[in-house]
């Protein structure tokens, strides 16, 4: 139980370390300007649908999508919870400094980016035909046509 967890957590970790390192970069090197702030928001959601759409890309090619997506989702939810409330101080603010609009924005745009990055790593795999339901079925074909033909006595 722990190996398959351990994983998740450092994702999670790693999502979480994407989001401080945005906010302290806006902090020490913009002194927390608002366009800035945004620039930077948008580079950490790009990063963020990237990383989750590079591991969907990597983890359908071995596992069925029922475990990977909610490996995948678990990590994002809790990084998620990290970056709304504890992400907030690394930048000198509180959770709900900003309105509760920029609260629930940051939820949508953090499922949203995630949400994208994972499906479009999954959409990509499956065109190429490389996920795991298709190399199972291309398996069994080629097992399939490779036995000989049985011949029925009548």
């Amino acid at each position: 139980m722990r190996a398959r967890w351990l994983p998740v957590g450092i994702l999670a970790l790693v999502l979480f370390a994407v989001n401080v390192a945005s906010r302290l970069v806006v902090r020490l090197a913009f002194d927390g300007g608002a366009v800035a702030e945004n620039r930077a928001s948008l580079v950490m959601f790009a990063v963020i649908a990237t990383v989750l759409g590079v591991l969907a890309f990597v983890r359908a090619r071995r596992e069925p999508v029922a475990r990977w997506l909610g490996d995948l989702s678990v990590a994002a939810g809790v990084a998620l919870v990290l970056t709304l409330f504890v992400g907030p101080f690394v930048s000198g603010g509180t959770p709900f400094g900003s309105g509760a609009g920029d609260f629930f924005n940051q939820i949508w745009l953090y499922a949203g980016f995630a949400g994208a990055g994972m499906l479009i790593g999954y959409l990509l795999v499956t065109a190429l035909g490389l996920d795991y339901r298709s190399q199972g079925l291309k398996r069994y074909a080629e097992a399939r046509m490779t036995r000989p033909r049985r011949i029925v006595r009548r």
